[in-house]
């Protein structure tokens, strides 16, 4: 997890620029590490209600960003 680290270093300093491309780049790893998770629960027989619960989402929203794939 260096990349995440080194990025939320990056988040939290003082340049702008630089800040908000850690913002974003951890942004995009955020959005990555999380359909991972999601693909994993749902071949392990997870429910959309149970993945929703552990996200803090609704079922709706998890089935929708994720139901396709």
């Amino acid at each position: 997890m260096t990349e995440a680290t080194d990025l939320a270093a990056q988040a939290g300093g003082r340049d702008p620029r630089i800040g908000l491309r850690a913002v974003a780049a951890l942004r995009r790893l955020l959005e990555q590490l999380e359909a991972v998770q999601v693909g994993s629960a749902r071949e392990q027989g997870w429910s959309w209600q149970e993945i929703a619960g552990e996200l803090g989402v609704s079922r709706q929203a998890v089935h929708k960003k994720y139901g396709r794939r």
